[in-house]
């Protein structure tokens, strides 16, 4: 049978084998004026014992409070069971719904370890709320008499301390309602009870070492900052993020270097606000200096999911600072915490790069690679989430950037962040990663060769943050032309007239190099050529008044490679470049203007363009010889037409052209004609057809150039079916 503790804020209900109570926040005097500056306050919520040897907290009121956790007396306790949580918003009035507190923190994990220290769940930030319910369960099976003394709910206030906090709007405060009701959910007016002091606790005393070590004994000297191999990150200071240094009264304890580097996550929502961030660091500043006991905050760096970096425990952030983060390793190593719970839910790539940075510049200054491993000698004998065992003064392999499960039994920094690490690493140490040219404008592709008449702008892509890269360089012919920032994506240049190779170099922080595959790029200012310029000839087709079925052709050439031909009028189209005609209507009557443009893959053109005129004439205006019988019909061009069965019956046009097509009707009853040109016999031409079909061009001829043509046709008097019909004749001219 499990047993129970109960602890509940603002309202009473009896829970199982305990009694549940919980407070009420109640608000300022004036809530607009909330956002006066406001230090940071822990409020220290007893869970007191009983005659029946149960566990209680009375009635009682507090004020606002964002985050919280779970204490009790000494640092060498456990909790033997599990704690969770559910807190009301200031805002809303609305209750959430149950959070677990990570309470399997080892109690001597801070080198602070001493008489004042607590052992304490990690803090777990809620918000601004103003009620609170805890149930504390005893584990199954615990040989434990019951839960630890000294059992304490700590709520704690991180105030507000920055100017842009100080502008910003207040929350906007409901007041509680009142029920008669025990429900957890609804609101009762507290017991007769007094407000939690609003003193801190006692301070800490001084760091002794929290376990027999046999690398370097922590110092007081300040040491000297040695220079880093990569640039320093942006980083808000303490006084940036509003700290109480009253809060810190000891100094600061130094390590000799800086071997490895542990990842950690605070614990908490991810849904907090970046605006939050100073807040939050705030908090657990407060949490481990007044609920901890501890000498300060125990991470070195916080980084919160927008990449905002916050110096954490004092001493110098370019020094190597005794942290309290990684029980038995904090002796040579430096702590991040990425702000958030990181179990399921990755970190951001904001916080990650940030994460990178600060882990590259503090190993850079002793001269480590971020990607490499290291020995390092254990301060206490343990085991690690994955049950390796550790023997204090015996020394372990260690990637330089680690997480806090690689050092001691817990699941920080959650599994999620945890397979994130081998990206930092990379990101840490270099080279960029996955660099590749996305593209090449001013410049055209052409199987692997990429063709310009000079200016390009080459544009890339990394998976490295940009605030990871020093610089980015343009090559060609294996020389840098132009550089650009680590941020940017592109840059161009100039090239002179040849064969060039092209690629982009990403130069690291850290020095390393990474160069895309070099592009072949021919840089070159020939426009292409006609060889033969736009022409259009007649084809075979249905004839109207208005529209003559015409081929255009023409052909270009480039001295690289040619990569379209456009068709700019009278109508538009495109073209591959081995195509060298295509079938169009054009206008009978009028002049048209056909103009082509050539393009080559640098972007070279040219322009080539020819009038022509389709005429169409009628029969009427042929010399006739025999017989023939005028028709009229909408089906024949110009509503007439001509036909004759008289044998050696002939009609004869003569023009000026380029190219002429003969129309005529056919049907299954239609003849057979010789067709003359220039007075020699070149075709003879059957009309028959299975299906009627009228104005058709069933015969062309085109020539080279327009010049003066005579084309006769003559009935051949097929038998059976002597009859031709005739509608004229189109040339171009």
């Amino acid at each position: 049978m499990k047993r129970r503790a109960w602890i509940t804020l603002g309202a009473v209900v009896l829970g199982g084998g305990g009694l549940v109570t919980y407070a009420v926040a109640t608000p300022s005097q004036d809530p607009e004026a909330g956002r006066a500056k406001r230090p940071v306050k822990v409020y220290d919520l007893a869970l007191k014992g009983t005659a029946s040897g149960k566990r209680e907290l009375p009635g009682t009121q507090t004020k606002q409070f964002s985050m919280l956790g779970v204490s009790w007396t000494g640092a060498t306790k456990r909790l033997h069971g599990s704690a969770q949580v559910r807190t009301r918003s200031l805002e809303t009035g609305a209750w959430t719904a149950w959070k677990d507190l990570e309470a399997n923190v080892d109690p001597l994990e801070s080198p602070e370890a001493g008489a004042e220290t607590r052992g304490a769940s990690e803090p777990l930030w809620v918000g601004p709320s103003d009620g609170v319910q805890v149930q504390v369960v005893r584990k199954n099976g615990s040989t434990n008499s019951g839960l630890p003394k000294g059992l304490q709910v700590n709520l704690v206030d991180p105030g507000v301390a920055t100017t842009a906090e100080m502008k910003a709007k207040p929350a906007a405060y409901v007041a509680p309602a009142v029920s008669d009701s025990a429900s957890p959910t609804d609101s009762v007016t507290p017991t007769d009870s007094a407000s939690p002091s609003d003193s801190a606790a006692p301070s800490a005393p001084a760091s002794p070492s929290s376990a027999p070590s046999a690398s370097a004994s922590p110092s007081a000297t300040i040491p000297t900052a040695p220079p880093s191999t990569v640039p320093e990150p942006p980083i808000t200071s303490r006084a940036g993020w509003g700290a109480d240094e009253s809060l810190s009264p000891d100094p600061s304890e130094y390590n000799p270097d800086v071997k490895a580097v542990f990842v950690h996550h605070s614990d908490g929502t991810n849904d907090y606000s970046c605006a939050d961030s100073a807040s939050i660091v705030r908090g657990i500043y407060a949490y481990h200096t007044q609920t901890n006991g501890w000498n300060d905050i125990g991470y070195n760096f916080l980084v919160d999911k927008c990449g905002t970096i916050f110096e954490g425990r004092k001493g110098g952030v370019d020094r190597p600072v005794l942290g309290a983060h990684t029980y038995g390793w904090n002796r040579e190593s430096a702590g991040i915490a990425v702000l958030g719970d990181h179990t399921s839910t990755g970190a951001t790539n904001a916080a990650l790069a940030s994460v990178a940075r600060i882990a590259a510049w503090k190993l850079g200054q002793y001269n480590a690679d971020p990607v490499s491993t290291v020995k390092l000698t254990a301060g206490a004998t343990q085991t690690n989430y994955f049950g390796t065992s550790f023997t204090a003064g015996s020394q372990y392999t260690f990637n330089r950037i680690s997480a806090h499960r690689d050092g001691y039994n817990t699941q920080c920094p959650g599994s999620s962040l945890y397979g994130q690490l081998p990206t930092i690493r990379a990101w840490a140490s270099g080279p960029v990663q996955d660099l590749k040219v996305t593209s090449l404008s001013g410049a055209g592709q052409s199987g692997s060769t990429y063709y310009t008449k000079g200016a390009i702008t080459a544009k890339w892509s990394t998976t490295t943050p940009g605030s990871l890269i020093s610089k980015f360089e343009l090559l060609v012919d294996g020389k840098a032309v132009a550089t650009a920032s680590g941020t940017a994506t592109s840059v161009g240049t100039t090239l002179a007239l040849g064969t060039h190779t092209v690629a982009v170099r990403a130069v690291h922080q850290s020095g390393k190099t990474t160069t895309t595959p070099a592009l072949n790029v021919v840089a070159e200012t020939t426009a292409p050529t006609f060889t033969t310029a736009p022409k259009l000839s007649l084809r075979t087709g249905t004839v109207n008044t208005g529209a003559v079925p015409v081929t255009l052709g023409w052909k270009a050439t480039d001295n690289t490679v040619l990569k379209s031909v456009s068709l700019l009028t009278p109508t538009t189209a495109t073209f591959g470049p081995t195509t060298a005609s295509s079938s169009r209507t054009a206008a009978s009557g009028t002049a048209s203007t056909w103009s082509m443009k050539a393009y080559d893959y640098a972007g070279n053109t040219r322009t080539s363009s020819a009038s022509f005129t389709p005429v169409i004439l009628q029969e009427t205006s042929a010399t006739k010889s025999g017989t023939w019988t005028s028709r009229s019909s909408t089906s024949y061009l110009g509503g007439k037409s001509y036909s004759s069965g008289s044998k050696a019956a002939s009609l004869t046009w003569t023009f000026t052209g380029r190219s002429a097509s003969w129309v005529a009707s056919r049907a299954s009853s239609s003849g057979q004609a010789y067709v003359y040109v220039d007075g020699v016999k070149v075709s003879t031409v059957d009309l028959k057809s299975s299906s009627t079909l009228y104005r058709q061009a069933i015969w062309t001829k085109s020539w080279s150039s327009s010049a003066k043509h005579t084309v006769k046709i003559v009935v051949v008097g097929t038998s059976g079916r002597p009859t031709i019909t005739t509608d004229g004749l189109v040339y171009i001219k």
